[in-house]
């Protein structure tokens, strides 16, 4: 496949490696030949990677399962999830879910992406809803200004929020950079 066309969430090979794309933008500076930067996350060392590619080089792909499933619970030797058609359960390490945990509550429903069997990484929900559990009040009519405050959500993720949010209430997160959208 060329390189232009490869999306996120796309297994491909580089340098021999397993590799999932997370990133993938056109670039075309002003003077110079147009190039693809490719950010991926190699499976095997767990680490993040960025890359140059001409928009015409072919880069191999690699077939990875796309399963649908429920997150349940999570425990020391990692994060059970349970396959959404056949009922079976899996354990994904701690390693290959990196900060998404923060991101989902019980019954959360996500992609896992497999290869021969095998969790390589997963794809949560563009938004997710969470309660706020602490946050320190705020000032009464505080909505004029955009100030920020401090708020502790119910999977002990940290973000920032408006001035009116209160302990108890529901709020939208952007699981890509983990700012505040709205209230759910």
């Amino acid at each position: 496949m060329k390189a232009i066309d490869l999306r996120p969430g796309l297994g491909v090979r580089i340098d021999g490696k397993l590799c999932v794309v997370t990133l993938n933008e056109h670039r075309t500076p002003g003077n110079l030949r147009a190039f693809v930067q490719l950010t991926y996350k190699d499976v095997v060392a767990n680490k993040t990677l960025s890359r140059r590619f001409n928009p015409a080089d072919d880069v191999e792909v690699a077939e990875l399962d796309r399963r649908q499933m429920e997150y349940l619970y999570s425990d020391s030797s990692g994060a059970t999830f349970m396959d959404s058609e056949t009922y079976d359960q899996i354990v994904v390490p701690v390693d290959v879910l990196g900060d998404a945990l923060m991101y989902m509550i019980p019954n959360t429903h996500c992609v896992v992406l497999c290869s021969d069997g095998n969790p390589v990484t997963l794809e949560v929900p563009p938004t997710v809803d969470l309660l706020v559990t602490d946050t320190p009040p705020g000032i009464k009519g505080a909505t004029a200004t955009n100030r920020l405050k401090e708020a502790t959500l119910e999977t002990g993720f940290k973000t920032r929020v408006p001035e009116f949010i209160a302990v108890g209430e529901k709020i939208r997160i952007n699981t890509a950079n983990g700012e505040y959208q709205s209230r759910a």
